[in-house]
């Protein structure tokens, strides 16, 4: 994910949150988002947690 912008990202992925739908895309999304958290500024991380826990609350309906 290097030469990343996280902000774009986030957006990027917020805007497809109801189009993210099976195991392995929500995997996926999820995995590169709790990467970008380590990365990101504080600032950020808020937005961040907010995606990461709604990923995880898709991937524990699609199990």
């Amino acid at each position: 994910m290097n030469g990343i912008d996280p902000y774009a990202y986030m957006q990027q992925v917020a805007i497809k949150m109801d189009e993210i739908t099976s195991r392995d895309e929500i995997e996926t999304v999820l995995d590169e988002l709790e990467y970008l958290f380590e990365v990101i500024p504080p600032e950020m991380q808020d937005n961040a947690e907010k995606l990461i826990s709604l990923l995880r609350k898709k991937l524990a309906d699609a199990a």
